[in-house]
């Protein structure tokens, strides 16, 4: 069973009558923290708990219905969920193995020539990325200490033609479609470089005028 955090989990347990049933126990086994349960004896009417601070309850009256909630999903609540009833005529269970579902933090930015990034940070389970064109991609990935992988995909386009790229995410919560405009960078062509030559001998000449037009305006006035 997966649950998408900060969302509303319900465990159900049967949904047949518990006319003939004596006690209703979930057995709760979480992966990071201890064991708890929660029991509800029908002969006594009593309710018994080791689960507070957990955002852990009946759903409704366990004489009725015996289902569990969740009020908000967080990954403290992965682990096994065994519903225990009791009745004369024998045991029923049912188990259930909870997975948490985090969405990633999508970022993505344009780097230098020609590059862009996309991150799709502590997604659990790891997130996809793809790109629209395809370009050369470096793809890497770190795993956290809650079990959530943080995915990094740097490309390069080397074509000219292509202006405006497409990072897809794709996650078990839903996908994320962002677009990127490439930076162009700076690429000096043999055109240019023939534009900056003549300005500088255009500037050369111009200096050279100056100078011999003092040294003659110089000798002439020192001849009279």
């Amino acid at each position: 069973m997966s649950v998408q955090m900060d969302k509303k989990a319900l465990l159900c347990c049967f949904s047949s009558p518990l006319i003939n049933a004596v006690l209703i126990t979930w057995i709760i086994k979480h992966r990071h923290l201890p064991s708890c349960t929660i029991a509800y004896n029908l002969d006594k009417k009593t309710n018994e708990t080791s689960c507070l601070g957990r955002n852990i309850t009946w759903a409704s009256t366990p004489d009725h219905s015996p289902e569990l909630q969740i009020s908000a999903v967080a990954l403290q609540h992965e682990g096994t969920y065994t519903c225990e009833i009791v009745t004369p005529e024998g045991n029923l269970e049912k188990v259930y193995d909870l997975q948490v579902l985090v969405p990633p933090e999508v970022t993505y930015f344009p780097g230098k020539n020609r590059t862009a990034v996309c991150e799709a940070m502590a997604g659990k389970p790891a997130a996809q990325i793809s790109w629209t064109p395809d370009g050369d991609c470096v793809t890497k990935s770190e795993s956290h200490s809650n079990g959530t992988v943080t995915v990094r995909s740097t490309c390069h386009w080397e074509q000219n033609n292509v202006s405006v790229v497409s990072c897809l995410v794709s996650h078990s919560t839903g996908n994320q479609s962002l677009s990127i405009e490439l930076s162009q960078g700076t690429m000096t062509t043999p055109r240019s470089l023939l534009t900056i030559l003549y300005v500088k001998m255009a500037l050369l000449v111009i200096i050279l005028l100056n100078v011999g037009f003092a040294f003659f305006q110089k000798r002439n006035f020192a001849r009279t």
